[in-house]
């Protein structure tokens, strides 16, 4: 006989339950006491629920499955170290300091890279002196120099056969013609706007540039990298070379950026080489209202004891490339930047850093654009790679969805 719930003192009968102070009687499936009959179909529900689990449970398969899953949301590889013997720990721990040992050597082999660096810069330079040579129209280039095959260099072929296949007659009216036109043809001297046209083709530097820093760029003539001398702290300075112009005067605008090649003390195991931690832009000597780094506002101001009405004028920031030349300054002495200052230095980071690797190496190619088109060809590959391999898993979900129709 089943007893009462509540451990109250009424009369419990095989027929009756007894909670709290009610008898409810089992009879015609009904509540003798004024109970809804939907509140009994929900009880029966839930232990028809009750009974439905119990029987999925005592299956094997599911048991199995269950505990799968069970073991990969809480199994994660800290909570498995924890398990380990205290012996395991401690070689685990040893383990660990060999690592930073293994950090320490990385650094040695970075700071050697940088005197590769160096070094190889050196070779570099009389190449880029000659490609400024040729950019300014200091020097024209020989036939040799100037001579390049290009992918289409049998198409171009193919039509220089054709060309010869005309009459006499029209070869020498195209002859004429050219001749006329090669003489009406300007001959500007050098390659005009280079590195202008550079800005503009960069996503990441004409996001930078404003309708206003057009002009000054135009007079830009060359970018060159120095690296820091042999003994100094690691460091390179980016220098922008420009033609006497309307501006500024200079001649010369510097940005330095400061590196680290050793792993952080209080995280070693974060080290991935040299990072840039810091960067000083230098002063721009700006001709009388000629400042694009700054805008004048006129604003009115009333008098609270008279009430008459002034007009000022202020100088407030204005946005600008030239901006770049003057930079945050890192954290420092326990200071912590916002969240904004924190992602606009690192994005004066990464654009040092493209300046140095990509842009002054290869600026012929960031000119015609072409490397440009490789690297959006290399991202669109990358794109059709991923689809294809999600495809793959699509096809092998479904094989195993027919091989286990049961799971």
């Amino acid at each position: 006989m089943p007893s009462c719930q509540n451990r109250c003192e009424h009369t419990v009968c095989e027929s009756a339950w007894c909670i709290g102070d009610k008898t409810i009687q089992m009879a015609d499936n009904s509540f003798s006491d004024g109970i809804p009959s939907d509140s009994l179909e929900a009880a029966k529900n839930a232990s028809n629920k009750e009974k439905l689990t119990d029987q999925v449970m005592q299956n094997p398969q599911v048991l199995a499955a269950l505990q799968e899953r069970l073991e990969n949301v809480s199994q994660t590889p800290s909570s498995y170290i924890e398990t380990l013997p205290k012996a395991v720990k401690r070689r685990i721990n040893a383990l660990k300091q060999l690592q930073v040992k293994c950090a320490h050597i990385e650094a040695k082999f970075y700071e050697e890279v940088h005197d590769l660096e160096r070094k190889y810069a050196a070779l570099y330079q009389p190449l880029f002196d000659k490609r400024r040579e040729f950019i300014m129209g200091d020097v024209e280039p020989t036939d040799a120099e100037s001579e390049w095959h290009s992918e289409n260099e049998e198409e171009d072929k193919l039509a220089e056969d054709v060309k010869n296949k005309v009459v006499i007659a029209e070869k020498e009216a195209a002859a004429t013609a050219a001749a006329a036109a090669a003489a009406e043809q300007p001959n500007p001297k050098g390659i005009p706007e280079f590195w202008f046209t550079i800005f503009r083709n960069v996503d990441m530097l004409s996001e930078l540039v404003q309708e206003y820093d057009e002009p000054i760029l135009k007079h830009l003539q060359d970018i060159k990298v120095k690296f820091s001398d042999p003994g100094q702290p690691m460091s390179f300075v980016l220098e922008f070379h420009f033609e006497p112009n309307d501006y500024f005067t200079n001649s010369v605008l510097t940005k330095t950026y400061k590196m680290k090649s050793e792993p952080d003390t209080a995280d070693p195991f974060s080290f991935e080489g040299p990072e840039i931690v810091d960067c000083e832009g230098c002063s721009i000597d700006w001709k009388k209202g000629k400042n694009v780094t700054v805008k004048t506002i006129k604003k009115k101001q009333k008098h609270k004891g008279r009430g008459t009405v002034r007009t000022i004028t202020k100088q407030v920031p204005n946005d600008s490339f030239f901006n770049f030349f003057s930079p945050l300054k890192a954290s420092g002495d326990g200071e912590s930047l916002d969240e904004d200052s924190e992602f606009t230095l690192a994005s004066d980071f990464e654009i040092g850093h493209f300046f140095r690797e990509r842009i002054v190496p290869r600026a012929v190619l960031y000119f015609t654009g072409e490397a440009i088109e490789d690297a959006d060809n290399f991202e669109e590959g990358e794109e059709g790679e991923e689809e294809e391999l999600e495809g793959d898993e699509e096809g092998e979900e479904e094989e195993d969805a027919e091989i286990n129709p049961k799971v």
